[in-house]
């Protein structure tokens, strides 16, 4: 027999410990959330799950072992009860669609103020969806077909790339090499010039000036 769901306990996953404890802190100041782990890494995520079955969790996309959206549709398979929001540094506008079509019910901004991560913690765990107004907008424009004021490659580039290649296109669009990609991912070098040549392959570019001009100029558009 599986082991019931905890009311208002709450994983949080994030590599950064810092990080990790500060949202974690933050939520066990209100007294109706109990944080029943914290973890690094999908594999002790998953293990907490297994063993704990949390109403929440709160998840960065970027983990050293396996993205955050490959977590939240692994435990929704098994676990469909358990709620996901996710907490990112990643640009809300190439992230968010994406986790909810993976089971989140929110996304927010690591920059976000205190009270906006605990008014996303308490909306998702009254069973509501939380984004930003500004990304809610651009879900209902999507939603209603209205994409005159949406990038035009915007669709392409988030239906072609992968979840992994979406995360090196963005880090190549802010400049940083393929150490520092390799490092925030916690994946090798030639692991992300494998990626880079499969994004280059898929966005029909030439070659990495190429790929960093695209990726820079899709960024700030």
């Amino acid at each position: 027999m599986s082991t019931p769901i905890e009311e208002k306990s709450v994983l949080v996953v994030d590599d950064h410990p810092i990080i990790r404890e500060g949202i974690a802190s933050l939520l066990q100041s209100d007294p109706s959330i109990r944080v029943c782990c914290q973890v690094g890494t999908a594999a002790a995520a998953a293990d907490c799950i297994e063993r704990r079955q949390p109403k929440l969790v709160v998840t960065d996309v970027s983990l050293p072992d396996r993205n955050g959206i490959e977590l939240i549709r692994d435990t929704l398979a098994r676990f469909p009860n358990i709620l996901f929001l996710v907490v990112s540094m990643h640009d809300e506008t190439l992230y968010a669609e994406r986790v909810l079509r993976a089971g989140a019910k929110g996304y927010i901004m690591k920059e976000a103020a205190s009270d906006e991560l605990m008014d996303a913690v308490k909306t998702v765990m009254e069973g509501d969806l939380y984004v930003s107004p500004q990304m809610a907008s651009i879900l209902l424009k999507r939603l209603s077909g209205d994409r005159k004021e949406e990038r035009s490659s915007e669709s392409s580039i988030l239906q072609v790339l992968s979840d992994r290649e979406l995360q090196v296109f963005e880090l190549v669009g802010r400049a940083l090499s393929n150490q520092a990609i390799a490092d925030k991912l916690g994946i090798s070098a030639r692991t992300v010039d494998a990626h880079k040549t499969r994004i280059k392959e898929k966005l029909n570019l030439p070659d990495n000036n190429a790929l960093l001009r695209f990726a820079v100029q899709w960024l700030e558009s």
